[in-house]
């Protein structure tokens, strides 16, 4: 029996942001502690790894060596598969947090990290294979797209620059519409492509489905719904950006007056503080920003649900009327006898459709 069921309503890509902060804000730290564990694993092992680097290759390396370059190239490579683990990682945790969202917006129960992560544990083989095809399909295929939105936008401005030369103020102009076009268009066929297995963690821990079948189900819902998620992700890494800049200008500020050339391209190695200061800040901004994508998608999901499925009449129903009670095995309907020797009606009339 249901004890509490949560109003809904239809919402909107601005009434989706604001119910999701506002959602976050009410239980800050609890949403904190649950991002966090694979965020701060997946820091110190990158911590690790560039230490390890620093030790294989000498610290006193000059920028354009050699050694520098393999330097690098080790970072990358580990950083690469550290966030792709981290990734996935996330995705599972996510998967954990939007059983207990959801359970807490139908039927009022708490957000807790301890229910979060035994929802995480009893499925962790199922969500580390659905979350592991989450990413490696939305990574290749956001590749794929935004490869070919650059070529298109490249060669869409070569061809404006030939045709406009004789007048570069108005080539100037349609180069940055058609640039601004392209760059639309290929963040619309992203979201398109990833709002398909946008819902997987929530249909696989909230209706106990397989992977595959999720992957289905969260398509079936997702199908057209692009403004909200893409307005979502817009939010996000504005917040993201935003909350980077906060920290990394003072740290730029304070590396500058100590001597350290933190670009890239200095001509110097950068300091082993500077390199663990900047990941720690970027890892923190993840800590505090995925609660907002889980609850944003959480909600998204009961929101497609009730508007396809009527969701919410069937929560207020199983409310008021309890659930169905099984029927016994060996019941016989008294009247199965009769019914059976109706005569059939025909096709096409009132009584085939229900109606009188």
């Amino acid at each position: 029996m249901i004890q509490k069921t949560a109003s809904f309503g239809s919402l909107g890509a601005g009434d989706l942001i604001d119910r999701a902060v506002r959602f976050y804000r009410a239980r800050f730290w609890t949403f904190v502690m649950i991002a966090g564990p694979p965020v701060v694993f997946g820091t110190l092992i990158s911590v690790g790894w560039m230490m390890v680097g620093r030790e294989i290759f000498s610290v006193s390396a000059r920028v354009g060596s050699t050694e520098y370059f393999f330097y690098r190239a080790f970072l990358w490579l580990g950083n690469i598969v550290i966030w792709f683990a981290e990734t996935i990682a996330t995705l599972m945790v996510m998967g954990g947090a939007s059983r207990n969202f959801v359970r807490h917006l139908l039927f009022g129960e708490a957000i807790t990290f301890r229910e979060t992560y035994r929802n995480t544990w009893e499925r962790i083989g199922a969500l580390a294979f659905a979350s592991t095809m989450i990413t490696v399909v939305v990574g290749v295929l956001g590749i794929v797209i935004f490869y070919f939105a650059f070529l298109l936008g490249f060669l869409g401005i070569a061809v404006i620059a030939w045709m406009t030369s004789w007048l570069p103020v108005l080539s100037v102009m349609l180069s940055i519409v058609w640039g601004i076009a392209v760059g639309f268009g290929a963040m619309w066929v992203f979201f398109l492509a990833a709002s398909r297995v946008a819902y997987v963690p929530q249909v696989m821990l909230v209706e106990g489905q397989g992977a595959f079948a999720a992957i289905g189900r969260s398509a079936s819902l997702a199908s057209g719904k692009v403004l909200r998620l893409g307005a979502l992700f817009v939010f996000t890494t504005v917040a993201a950006y935003s909350a980077l800049a906060l920290l990394y200008v003072p740290l730029a500020w304070y590396a500058s007056a100590n001597g350290v050339e933190w670009s890239p391209f200095g001509s110097e190695l950068i300091p082993a503080w500077y390199e663990i200061a900047s990941s720690l800040i970027w890892q923190l901004s993840l800590i505090l920003l995925s609660p907002v994508w889980t609850i944003g998608l959480c909600l998204l999901y009961v929101d497609e649900r009730v508007r396809r499925e009527g969701y919410d009449i069937e929560l207020m129903a199983a409310a008021r009327l309890g659930d169905i009670p099984s029927v016994p095995i060996d019941y016989i309907n008294p009247l199965q006898p009769a019914l059976a020797s109706a005569p059939v009606p025909q096709q096409g009339s009132f009584t085939t459709l229900g109606l009188k």
